[in-house]
């Protein structure tokens, strides 16, 4: 028999806030309701499909790479190998704020300070509260060390908002590209061929978006010391950035 449930019962089983639902919907993740007079109802294929996205949501993954996962009826072969492949690049272990803290030594009023900023990429549990991975613990242990050296919290937040902003653009236009040229250009594609091309791709594109950072951060810098006319400061940085090398992802 198919279910027929209004959106607070359709709330009750997915296990989520009815905004939420909504929100999806709104975002082209749901398929809209039919109607019974006035009355929205919802069927087997909703609830399978909010039991999909939050089990997605939980690993990491963005709404924009699930809608682009889960939304498209076509090629369902390659959407489960590409779904497996992205899930299982996320992190394992997770973290509640409290914990994160903790485990990082700061005040938990730095961290609201942060997760208040506008860098929004972040996992929530069903609840929403943020979780946190170990590859958040590292990058947040070396935002420490970074503020060790002085660097006040909230220059460094700024700049990181800025960042923030730009890279997202990047992202999402490589989102497309791949979408477009590995996804889609070819139609009778092997799904294993393609979800091998995304583990593949992903830590070479990584490794080389960190050191494209690299040459243009020690460049501008470099450059910078020597019209300061500081020779020795300029020379001394020349040789110690020489010895630091980035390792570019290897298969």
């Amino acid at each position: 028999m198919k279910l027929s449930l209004t959106i607070a019962e359709l709330a009750k089983q997915s296990r989520l806030p009815i905004d939420t639902i909504r929100y999806y919907q709104g975002l082209g993740l749901l398929d809209a309701p039919r109607r019974h007079g006035r009355i929205a109802l919802y069927g087997d294929a909703h609830l399978k499909r909010l039991r999909l996205i939050r089990s997605m949501a939980r690993r990491g993954l963005p709404l924009k790479v699930i809608k682009d996962l889960v939304a498209r009826p076509a090629k369902r072969g390659m959407e489960r190998a590409l779904r497996s492949a992205v899930q299982e690049e996320a992190d394992r272990s997770r973290y509640t704020s409290a914990e994160f803290a903790e485990m990082l030594g700061v005040p938990r009023g730095l961290l609201d300070l942060v997760e208040g900023c506008a860098l929004r990429e972040v996992l929530k549990d069903e609840a929403g509260a943020i979780l946190y991975s170990d590859a958040d613990l590292e990058a947040a242990r070396g935002v420490m060390q970074i503020l060790g050296y002085g660097i006040p919290v909230t220059r460094l937040l700024s700049l990181a908002l800025r960042h923030h902003s730009a890279a997202a653009e990047t992202v999402d236009e490589a989102i497309d590209l791949f979408n477009q040229y590995v996804r889609g250009g070819e139609r009778d594609a092997d799904p294993e061929a393609v979800a091998e091309s995304f583990r593949a791709m992903l830590p070479l594109v990584v490794s080389l978006v960190g050191h494209h950072f690299y040459r243009l951060l020690v460049s501008r810098a470099l450059a910078r010391l020597r019209q300061s006319g500081d020779e020795q400061a300029f020379q001394m940085a020349t040789r110690e950035a020489a010895s630091i090398r980035l390792p570019l992802a290897q298969r």
